[in-house]
């Protein structure tokens, strides 16, 4: 091919880079793309850890200040004005799980919507599977969530709250809340690309999402007609399961887990779906 390379990587003048815009190889599976880009995904997690806090004076602190400091403003204004019931457990004990749970999910879809547009270069410069870069926005929050439950599980046992062996099973919710993020990020992240109202609509309908999980007021004072409706929202079961594996002797909502899983799964298959579509595009209007 005159004045080119065959390779796939390689442009015209010889620089290494990306095939013309949109074009992907072909010669591996999307997985074993993915799986031989696996040390790029570890590179951009390790990438967005670190700037996320460069040049703070607070740092990893700014993990637990947010649902802190919620949690500090609903006992306030519910727990003590409202008297807002919270299943016999304290309060901010109760609220800080749920805002604990919530923050991560809320963040992790904020700052990973964003993330194709907030990494165009890349996008118009080299070729890698480009579901990469929304993962790693995801799972670069982990660690704050890591921090965040640690501080819940000391509010625990400051309000004499004691720790359920159930606690063990907390790790085993996480990769569903990281799927139903990860869904939710892969569409509207493909979406930001083109619509750039996608970046301020994102916190106005993670606030409205949040007063319709269980986080201020337990399941229970949802009226019982209603409460099928309530768990038509997948963050409820996954909030309310996170509670009952920190505070123990409590039912795990078994149901609503499955089907917060078929949601989570649908959506991200849906989301990846539009992805591979729109991806082609990418390099032309970002």
């Amino acid at each position: 091919m005159a004045g080119g390379d065959r390779r796939r990587g390689t442009t015209r003048d010889g620089a290494a880079g990306a095939p013309p815009a949109g074009m992907m190889p072909m010669q591996r599976s999307g997985f074993q793309e993915f799986w031989a880009h696996r040390e790029l995904l570890y590179f951009m997690v390790w990438r967005d850890l670190k700037v996320r806090y460069k040049q703070t004076a607070l740092g990893v602190a700014w993990a637990v200040i947010q649902p802190l400091a919620s949690t500090l403003i609903f006992f306030v204004l519910f727990g003590k004005m409202a008297r807002m019931p919270s299943d016999g457990v304290p309060y901010p004990v109760f609220t800080y799980l749920g805002m604990t749970v919530w923050t991560y999910f809320a963040g992790a879809v904020g700052y990973a919507s964003n993330s194709l547009v907030n990494n165009s270069q890349l996008l118009t410069k080299v070729w890698f599977p480009r579901t990469i870069i929304p993962l790693a926005g995801v799972l670069s929050l982990l660690p704050d969530f890591l921090i965040a439950s640690l501080v819940g599980f000391a509010l625990m046992l400051a309000y004499g709250q004691p720790l359920a062996w159930t606690l063990l099973l907390w790790p085993l919710l996480v990769p569903l809340v990281v799927v139903l993020a990860l869904g939710a990020s892969v569409i509207l992240a493909t979406l930001n690309v083109r619509y750039r109202d996608v970046k301020y609509a994102v916190p106005f309908l993670m606030q409205m999402w949040m007063f319709l999980t269980p986080i201020i007021y337990p399941v229970s004072k949802v009226p019982e007609q209603y409460r099928p409706w309530l768990m038509l929202n997948p963050m409820a079961a996954v909030v309310e399961a996170f509670r009952a594996t920190a505070l123990g002797g409590r039912a795990l909502p078994w149901a609503g887990l499955g089907a917060a899983l078929g949601v989570g799964v649908v959506v991200l298959l849906l989301g990846l779906r539009y992805f591979t579509k729109a991806e082609r595009e990418f390099a032309d209007i970002i």
